[in-house]
């Protein structure tokens, strides 16, 4: 999956997909180390794309925190650090 793809979709459709292809991945690995014919391309391209969506969730999820922040914050209400004296 590509990242244009995976900034498409909602949040919700990213997470089906990464416990979709979190499954895989651990089918994957499990053939891999009982049955030994496993395909280690498809290993790689998994882990890869599992990291792309975390990426754009942890993206989104960051500009969303920004987004709330500036609303909270007022201009000129800035609290000022009491003095010591």
């Amino acid at each position: 999956m590509k990242i244009d793809e995976i900034k498409t979709k909602t949040n919700s459709e990213l997470a089906y997909e990464l416990d979709k292809m979190k499954k895989e991945l651990f089918e994957l690995r499990f053939k891999s180390r009982t049955a030994g014919s496993s395909n280690p391309a498809r290993i790689r391209v998994l882990r890869r794309t599992i990291a792309r969506v975390h990426t754009v969730r942890h993206e989104r999820a960051r500009q969303d925190t920004k987004a709330e922040t500036k609303q909270d914050a007022k201009p000129g209400k800035e609290k000022k650090a009491p003095s010591r004296s």
